[in-house]
């Protein structure tokens, strides 16, 4: 077993042991697009257009850039994925990406469908937790409106009684099949009615263990504060925290919308900053490990690296279940892979849906690739790395 001092996320042999040389050739065709922000635009305003006009592009998505960020079309086809990240001692997170469903009757289904993975995960081992974002169980003119702690109709009032019931049964049968929900973050100006939800869930759910975890986006600036104020609230409640960190994804919206409205942007004003807080976070729930279990989800190298490092110091197993690593499917490998073989408990968030559904989660997926500072050159350079590997050792 490897101790923190000794891992390394240099090791392309490991990083893509399950990838074949064809599917390594065709990431390295992918990143190298996503990797020039012009050929990336306009490969993504080619796919926007073609689907808008109907033409039959599908077949050529699945078999690109669907195929290497999702899992499958539905729970069953993503077997596939599952077992192969099995294989590596990695288990699988399925998120249903289908979005923008904005009726009662769409809120209806997506809860459904989490409602099957819970039940999918109960009977499969390799499913360590399922996941939700409230905004695909509920409107978010709906939360805004709540946040802001505007009057409601009736009518409004009646459909939120419904967003919390779809909550309470996800909750729920996570609590009754021993699975472990993760609530994902929004945007702030809809969090505060969505972590009111999640601590009475856990209030009501997480008395023995965690079972329910809310998110945490380290890149605000009050988020550190909000992670001690969770934990001494469940102190104080008896039951145990589960919490997710993760550095955030809608920088670019909030800052915008601060300065469109004049308030102070809530995100850190540099990467620093935010990295700082994450890492903060980190051990602020090692420290708490009595009472917090968590997930760190994270594609940065070093905050991996500083987890396993306080893990050691704390005298942690690799395995403890009350601590998690977890990367995107089809990003950072070299991140997990090299983590699983270290004995660490290791998850991909692996999304699915039909093709055309999950769109809007690719397209973000391929816009993040480019704006994140060297995270797809990053991608490319390890990919063609172990291409090169391959080839000297004869095995291309």
């Amino acid at each position: 077993m490897q101790s923190a001092s000794h891992i390394s996320f240099d090791d392309t042999s490991i990083a893509f042991e399950a990838k074949s040389d064809k599917a390594l050739k065709k990431a390295n065709m992918m990143f190298t697009v996503v990797n020039n922000p012009l050929i990336n635009q306009v490969a993504t305003g080619l796919v926007k257009a073609s689907l808008a006009v109907g033409l039959p592009i599908k077949s050529i998505i699945k078999h690109t850039v669907f195929e290497h960020f999702c899992g499958g079309e539905t729970i069953e086809d993503s077997q596939d994925t599952i077992d192969e990240l099995a294989e590596y001692h990695i288990g699988t997170i399925l998120d249903y990406s289908v979005e923008g469903g904005e009726t009662e009757k769409g809120f209806d289904k997506t809860c459904e469908e989490i409602l099957k993975t819970i039940a999918y995960a109960k009977t499969h081992k390799d499913i360590p937790f399922c996941v939700f974002k409230t905004t695909g169980l509920a409107s978010t003119p709906l939360l805004q409106k709540i946040q802001e702690k505007k009057k409601l109709s009736d009518k409004e009032k009646d459909a939120f009684r419904r967003v919390r019931e779809r909550v309470e049964s996800i909750c729920r049968a996570g609590y009754e099949a021993d699975v472990p929900i993760l609530i994902d973050a929004e945007e702030t100006w809809i969090q505060e009615p969505i972590d009111a939800m999640a601590y009475a869930m856990m209030a009501e759910f997480n008395k023995k263990r965690a079972i329910v975890y809310n998110t945490y986006q380290m890149y605000r600036v009050d988020m550190l504060d909000n992670l001690r104020k969770a934990f001494h609230y469940a102190a104080m409640n008896n039951y145990y925290l589960g919490a997710k960190l993760v550095r955030g994804a809608y920088m670019e919206k909030e800052r915008e919308r601060a300065e469109d409205k004049g308030y102070p942007s809530p995100i850190h004003p540099t990467k620093e900053a935010t990295d700082d807080c994450y890492n903060k976070g980190l051990a602020f729930c090692i420290d708490n490990k009595q009472r917090v279990s968590f997930l760190s989800g994270s594609h940065n190298e070093y905050s991996n690296y500083y987890l396993t490092v306080l893990m050691e110091k704390h005298n942690v197993a690799h395995n403890d279940p009350r601590v998690w690593f977890s990367q995107l499917y089809g990003m950072s490998d070299n991140i997990s892979f090299n983590l699983a073989k270290a004995g660490y408990n290791v998850c991909k968030y692996v999304p699915y849906g039909p093709v055309k559904s999950v769109m809007p989660y690719l397209f973000r997926r391929a816009a993040e690739n480019t704006s994140v500072a060297g995270q797809s050159s990053r991608e490319l350079s390890m990919i063609r790395r172990e291409i090169e590997r391959r080839k000297q050792n004869g095995a291309s």
